[in-house]
Order: structure tokens, then C-alpha cells, then sequence
């Protein structure tokens, strides 16, 4: 058991049993490896059921929205930042929750690392700077650098940015020469190019909406494509429909998205849905030098107005 793992558990033990808390929300092993699933812990055996490793991909300030307990639950950056955007938008209010801040090195894309066997995996076992690997007939150790999900790479707040107790000391922070290199290239592109790289990035799409479920931002008691009177989306497979969702899904995301990317994680299809966002960060960041989640005193841009705000697109 490694230190993080033993910490949360002895963390969430303790404030379980001192009744500070009604639940905690963590993960605990999936039945395969590089699996961690959502767990909810609400005794002191219970939480013996935590685990913390590179696979705890998901966000699970999704677990919080509108909830009326008491709740400790387990942060790592972004999950922190989507905290602090539940908070500021009332989904939850900051004296309910006892957040247990984990200060994380990137997670493992389960997708990359699969790509490098032609077998099932069958076991998988980590270090500091290594994963370990087995198959029925291979063996690898693998660099975590080289493996790690796209969203971490150019993750710049691994730490959590609201926390009520760390399991372990802050690690240093990337720091990234273009944090967004990849929306420059497609911004490099001429309209047809651009036109063309969207369409085909969303030719698979099969309208499972699995991206807005495990999104923490989308939690409309009644999202847009559901609305039935008016119906603003339709229903099937026509190309306007699936853009109309991906589209004003995104910009109901501007200037909230942590690029946590579950939305990518959650994707049946391995659509790189995070295209439609990093867009709307970059703006949020370089015209209103706003980044989400990262203050409890400030609301995100889209959600205040001041005479200051940039009108240049006023004709």
C-alpha cells in the first residue's frame, strides 16, 4: 500500500468515525486493471476500500451537485477547481464539504498504454517514475512521462487549489513554455481546414451523450437536447444535430471548463472532445487572464460584466 492510499484511508476513517463527516467520496479498485471506480464511503470499514494510483482518472466533483450531506470527499487539482465552481454557482456550499487534497503527478491514458500490447492486460503495478505491466506473454516498464493523458500534460495546477487537509506534501507545478500549442495549430488553419478537422472528429459520434454526463459542469436539471418544447436539437443522426450539441455544449462550458477532461475519458468512441473546449480556455486566459476554478472571491467572466470588458467585437 502506498503512502497516499494508506493516508486517505486513515483520513477518511477518522472523520467517519468522529461523525464530522456522513460520507466520503473517493475510489476504490475496478474489477480490471487500470481501473478505479467511484466509492462512497459512509463507515470507517468502508473507507479501508480507498485507493489512490495514476488510474483515479475521473472528477469526482460530479458526485456533488445538489447534495444536502455533509461530505469529505478526495480532490486532486482539477477536481479541487471544479469544487470551487460548484460552490460559486450554488451547486454546494463550502461549509458541507471536508476536502481531502491530494497533490497529483498526471494520470496514466489507459489508451496509450494498451496500444503497446497486442494482449489483454493483466496486471498493472506502479512507482514514482514507472508503471509496470504484465500481459500473458509480455512484461514492460514503462516511463509515466510517456504515457500520461493529453489534459495532463499540460495540466499547470496539479495541486489542489481549496483543501481542508493534504495527504502528502504540494508537488512542484509544470511550468509549460505553450500551454496551448495544439489550439494554435488548428487556429493556423483556413476555414475549410478548420471545417474539415471538426467534421471529422465528430464523424463517429453516436449521440451517447456519456461526455455531458461525466461532465462536473453539466448539471442543467434539463439540458438543451432534452428539451422537448421547444425541441431545440433533434433526436437522431443528422450531422446539424450532433455539431449543434458538441457546439453550445462547449460554450455552455466557456470560461468554467478545468480541462479535467472526463468528458474525453468518458467517450465510447475515443472522440478528443477537449477540441472544443481549449479554444474557450485559451480566450478565457488571454482576454480576460481568467483561468477556472482557481479563486472562491471571483466569478468566471462569462457570469459578470464591468465597463472595462473588451467590446472590439461590437459592429
Amino acid at each position: 500500500m502506498d503512502k497516499y492510499t494508506k493516508k486517505i484511508r486513515e483520513l477518511s476513517a477518522t472523520l467517519l468515525k468522529d461523525g464530522k463527516v456522513d460520507l466520503v467520496i473517493g475510489f476504490c479498485q475496478g474489477t480490471i486493471p487500470m481501473a478505479a471506480n467511484p466509492h462512497i464511503a459512509r463507515t470507517p470499514e468502508q473507507a479501508d476500500q480507498f485507493i489512490w494510483d495514476n488510474n483515479c482518472r475521473m472528477n469526482l466533483a460530479n458526485y456533488l451537485t445538489n447534495r444536502t450531506e455533509k461530505i469529505g470527499i478526495i480532490a486532486k487539482g482539477c477536481d479541487s477547481r471544479n469544487i470551487v465552481t460548484h460552490i460559486i454557482e450554488n451547486k454546494i456550499k463550502r461549509d458541507q464539504l471536508y476536502i481531502i487534497g491530494v497533490p497529483c503527478s498526471g494520470m496514466i491514458d489507459k489508451i496509450k498504454v494498451s496500444s503497446l500490447f497486442d494482449e489483454d492486460i493483466l496486471q498493472y503495478s506502479q512507482t514514482d517514475e514507472t508503471i509496470t505491466i504484465k500481459t500473458l506473454s509480455d512484461e514492460k516498464n514503462i516511463n509515466k512521462t510517456e504515457v500520461l493523458r493529453s489534459n495532463c500534460m499540460t495540466c499547470t495546477h496539479r495541486n489542489p487549489v481549496i483543501y481542508d487537509e493534504l495527504v502528502a506534501d504540494l508537488v512542484e507545478e509544470q511550468q509549460i513554455e505553450d500551454q496551448f500549442a495544439d489550439v494554435r495549430l488548428i487556429e493556423e488553419m483556413s476555414a475549410d481546414e478548420k471545417w474539415n478537422h471538426f467534421d471529422d472528429l465528430l464523424k463517429n459520434c453516436i449521440r451517447c451523450y456519456a461526455c455531458r454526463n461525466a461532465c462536473p459542469l453539466c448539471y442543467c436539471p434539463t439540458c438543451f437536447v432534452d428539451e422537448s418544447g421547444p425541441q431545440w436539437v433533434g433526436k437522431g443522426q443528422d450531422p446539424v444535430d450532433i455539431r449543434t450539441f458538441h457546439y453550445l455544449r462547449a460554450y455552455h462550458c466557456a470560461g468554467r471548463c478545468t480541462d479535467c477532461g472526463a468528458c474525453v475519458e468518458a467517450c465510447p468512441m475515443d472522440i478528443n472532445v477537449r477540441d472544443f473546449t481549449r479554444k474557450l480556455n485559451k480566450d478565457s486566459l488571454e482576454i480576460y487572464g481568467w483561468e477556472a476554478g482557481l479563486t472562491l472571491e471571483q466569478r468566471p467572466p462569462l457570469d459578470t460584466f464591468t465597463p472595462e470588458d473588451p467590446n472590439d467585437f461590437i459592429k
